[in-house]
């Protein structure tokens, strides 16, 4: 006999759980707070990606944000505000941002990216969701200067080192691959080891199959308590409803770490937030790129190309700063000289909220205060790239598995 499971929050990551618990025979319920057609999950570069070892709380990245925090159109920004929470974060950020934790976190980004493409692979020969874009032609990081790519390539000699497959491309290598557009950059690293999607087709896909076999699926249903007796969860209630579990998974994303005081837990977590441009026109793009520099992403996505990039901690809100979309449209046509991002295409920019610790490492496992409450939440940039492998790691966590990696890197009881 499966368990009440109650599933805060239907992102990726929470409808992949949702997903591997149906599978193991537990019922499923699944409540957001809003519709789930936006947020995060639909606005990403789509990138699934083995190759993005280095965390963002990495050495340097506090200076920068300093350096940037006055720039509210630079590509790491952080808006000056009185947040004791923010202050908390941003302190165990810098404890994190040293080379000694870096090297300890890169084997366990690569290894939970390896899972999760893993699981992708097999969700797309499944017949559950039925065909979805799963392109494996690698992602570029172009680079203009000497030095971008320098940099890069110490990043890319690890991730060979761990056995993924990278090479080095100069302006005419580049070209053979990106025949059908002009591109500004002297070279590039090419993670082959990597893939894109098309997350406004996955994501509908995945729900409607959850629907289809059962899954509840509870929208514009916001958590206002969680009853608990015994350090155990008992229930979960909304203005409108209560739901009773055996199990609880916090995958709220960005809101994880407010829904995580009503139980009294410390979660220290922030909202980065994203923005994304879809271009619907050809614009000859093959290949998905990050944009070294510039700090922006491209993806050539099913019916359009995305321009998607920036971390902006602002707190949680879904206000769109113009001059940050902007940034992006001027990225584009720094290293795609050829591609002009019209007014209408910038118009219609969407934002969405990462959910970003302070090591860069998601959080991933029970609680010791409570004996049946699992977070999967704190992914960062890389929630879609790790949905599925998070989804499946909670299931194996609940059935009391044996589990598909270590998981103690990701303990939400861990010290900073």
């Amino acid at each position: 006999m499966g368990k009440e499971v109650v599933i805060i929050g239907g992102g990726i990551v929470g409808l992949s759980s949702a997903y591997y618990l149906h599978k193991s025979g537990h019922q499923v319920t699944v409540i957001d707070k809003a519709d789930i057609r936006s947020g995060a999950s639909f606005v990403n570069a789509g990138y699934i990606t083995p190759s993005h070892i280095i965390p963002l709380a990495s050495p340097g990245m506090i200076a920068k944000g300093l350096k940037w925090m006055f720039n509210s159109s630079s590509p790491f920004y952080m808006k000056p505000r009185w947040d004791t929470d923010f202050f908390k974060w941003s302190w165990n950020f810098h404890k994190s941002s040293t080379h000694k934790k870096v090297n300890l976190a890169i084997p366990v980004i690569k290894d939970i990216n390896i899972l999760s493409k893993t699981l992708y692979e097999e969700l797309r020969t499944s017949e559950d969701l039925g065909s979805f874009q799963l392109a494996k032609k690698g992602l570029l990081m172009l680079y203009k200067t000497d030095k971008a790519g320098e940099k890069e390539m110490e990043v890319a000699d690890k991730a060979k080192f761990l056995g993924l497959e990278v090479n080095s491309l100069n302006y005419k290598d580049l070209k053979e691959l990106e025949p059908d557009v002009e591109i500004d950059a002297k070279g590039a690293i090419h993670y082959v080891c990597d893939a894109h999607t098309t997350p406004t087709e996955i994501m509908p896909k995945l729900l409607d199959y959850l629907k289809s076999v059962g899954v509840k699926i509870m929208t514009n249903q916001e958590v206002i308590k969680i009853k608990r007796s015994n350090h155990r969860i008992v229930s979960v209630s909304t203005k409108s409803n209560t739901y009773e579990a055996d199990e609880v998974v916090m995958a709220a994303g960005s809101w994880s770490g407010n829904l995580a005081k009503l139980l009294d837990i410390p979660i220290s977590l922030q909202a980065g937030k994203g923005y994304a441009i879809n271009v619907a026109k050809p614009t000859g793009i093959r290949l998905p790129a990050v944009l070294m520099e510039a700090k922006a992403a491209v993806t050539p996505m099913k019916e359009y190309t995305r321009f998607a990039g920036t971390m902006e901690f602002s707190g949680i809100n879904n206000i769109i700063r113009k001059e940050r979309v902007a940034a992006i449209g001027r990225a584009a046509r720094d290293y795609y000289p050829e591609i002009r991002i019209d007014s209408h295409d910038l118009s219609n920019a969407k934002s969405g909220l990462r959910p970003v610790s302070p090591d860069g490492l998601p959080y991933i496992g029970r609680t010791k205060k409570y004996d049946n409450f699992t977070f999967a939440t704190g992914h960062a940039m890389m929630g879609w790239s790790l949905g599925p492998a998070t989804g499946k790691l909670v299931s194996e966590i609940l059935n009391k598995e044996n589990l598909s990696m270590d998981i103690a890197p990701f303990s939400p009881d861990r010290r900073f």
